[in-house]
């Protein structure tokens, strides 16, 4: 099976039928064990979509059954001794199929009506024990939608104090928190989400991938507006520092998609053009500023990331844009077909392992702890809705356009890949009213120490700048003590007005509690 490691081509049905032959060999199980270490039909079942669909494979493979009575995989054995044994393997081939890549059998509902009419074919053969191996509906649906919705387990061994107030977390805090939220995102893109992106060449009708890059899209965006949410150059300048050392911690934990995400908002030339803040930042600062744009630039097919990639080991997240490009020109820089109409098989092999080495990622440790009401308060802060024009708009209006020099115009930072450009969250209240409720809840949790439901407007205002509307007019009439539902109507009012009007409006809406 040594040939199985690196093929270049292969007649897709003719292999599997060889596998009756040869596959006996591995002594399987009745779970289909046996067939984990045949590498060459791992990658068949998992990568043959982009050559035919499931169902119609199926089918082909449903037309050889019949045949296999007919294959000897043995001389030592009867003839109803080899016909048990080849029934027993493709019937296992076909378990394997199930039970490996049971996401293609939930979501294809014709791949599983398919299967269905193979599993009255075997039972019409009198094979009552392979007949229930390649029934579907023996998989427990609780393991499918346990599949489905993992969720990330933070080290929950020590009991985590943090604040909530962005002007005294640790840099270390955020870094270790937005890791948490990407690791959480990143995990959940699953093989076929991949390939779903690998066929279309987009996020259409892919939301896994799609909430993936809103994340990171959103990150960027919220690090551009915490910078211009501070009235003074250097009260910008300090924000701008402080996301620095959040990207050199992001660096330490080898979290490079929001490492890109934090530089690129800093690249930005909404954020590059404010020279009086720029004034503000100490030389040392611009230079790991400026190393960390050299490590994600684009020169040379991201030559300087790549390398520090591969030389990192255990927890790590890529770029994902990066290597999602690498998928595209692998796909479509190689032919599906060799000589005599063979499947390129190396192609498949090729795509697989990219995928793969990405899924494996997803199983490592989270290498961190996590204080759930921060995390609560970041994904309220990254529920941002705005368009370039108003985050230029805002920059101006911090530090107005010099007469002498030449209107610049919106581009993106030169660091972040354009794979997803344009790709951003989109308002949905259900979302945003969860979103608030969760934060309120921490809030409350963390400053309501006498839990009588009301906060001092002192507290309401510190957290409030936590926030990148945090520049909004705050009601005026709010004296004293501030209830539970106040706070709840302000972030829900500032968050809808939000996303309906944008950055420019906001400025000059006051809200009432």
């Amino acid at each position: 099976m040594s040939g199985c490691r690196k093929p270049s081509s292969v007649n897709i049905y003719k292999h599997f039928h060889c596998c009756l032959n040869i596959l006996f060999f591995f002594f399987p199980d009745l779970e289909g064990n046996a067939y984990q270490n045949n590498q060459l039909l791992k990658i068949i079942l998992a990568m043959h979509q982009f050559i035919i669909s499931s169902a119609d494979m199926l089918q082909k493979l449903i037309d050889l059954y019949p045949l296999s009575k007919a294959v000897s995989i043995s001389a030592l054995l009867t003839l109803e001794q080899n016909l048990y044994f080849c029934i027993c393997v493709f019937s296992m081939c076909n378990r394997y199929w199930i039970t490996e890549f049971w996401v293609m059998f939930k979501m294809d509902s014709k791949l599983s009506t398919t299967m269905e009419e193979f599993q009255e074919l075997v039972k019409a053969n009198g094979e009552e024990l392979h007949c229930r191996l390649i029934d579907t509906s023996q998989i427990n649906s609780r393991d499918w939608s346990r599949k489905l919705t993992q969720r990330v387990k933070a080290n929950t061994s020590k009991k985590r104090k943090v604040s909530l107030l962005f002007d005294h977390l640790e840099p270390e805090e955020l870094s270790d928190h937005l890791t948490y939220l990407e690791f959480k995102s990143f995990r959940r893109i699953s093989f076929s989400d991949y390939q779903n992106y690998i066929v279309n060449s987009c996020v259409k009708e892919n939301p896994t991938m799609e909430r993936s890059i809103a994340l990171c899209n959103g990150i960027s965006q919220w690090v551009q507006l915490m910078v211009l949410s501070r009235p003074t150059p250097q009260l910008r300048a300090e924000v701008f520092i402080k996301f620095i050392h959040v990207a050199q911690k992001l660096h330490q934990l080898q979290n490079f998609n929001t490492l890109m995400a934090v530089i690129g908002g800093l690249c930005h030339s909404s954020i590059s053009r404010l020279k009086e803040t720029s004034s503000c930042v100490p030389h040392d600062v611009i230079k790991v500023f400026n190393e960390m744009t050299e490590l994600l630039s684009s020169y040379r097919n991201y030559d300087s990331y790549r390398r520090a990639y591969n030389e990192c080991s255990n927890f790590k997240i890529p770029i994902l844009g990066v290597h999602l490009k690498d998928l595209i020109s692998l796909y479509e820089g190689m032919p599906d077909y060799l000589e005599d109409k063979k499947i390129n098989i190396y192609k498949l092999y090729s795509l697989y392992n990219h995928i793969n080495e990405l899924i494996q990622l997803q199983e490592m440790p989270l290498p961190l702890e996590a204080n759930m009401d921060l995390v609560h308060l970041l994904t309220l802060s990254l529920d941002l809705y705005y368009t370039e024009d108003e985050i230029y708009e805002l920059s101006y209006a911090r530090e107005p356009r010099s007469h002498r020099a030449a209107p610049l115009t919106p581009s993106r930072p030169p660091v972040v890949a354009d794979w997803a450009s344009g790709v951003a969250p989109k308002p949905d209240p259900k979302t945003i009213s969860k979103h608030v409720q969760r934060m309120v809840d921490s809030v409350f949790k963390n400053y309501d120490h006498d839990q009588d439901g009301y906060i001092s407007q002192e507290e309401f205002e510190k957290i409030a700048t936590s926030f990148p509307f945090s520049f909004c007019v705050m009601a005026k009439d709010w004296e004293g003590l501030i209830s539970r539902d106040e706070i709840t109507a302000y972030f829900m009012r500032a968050s809808s007005i939000y996303s309906k009007l944008g950055l420019v409006h906001i400025l000059t809406l006051p809200l009432k509690g």
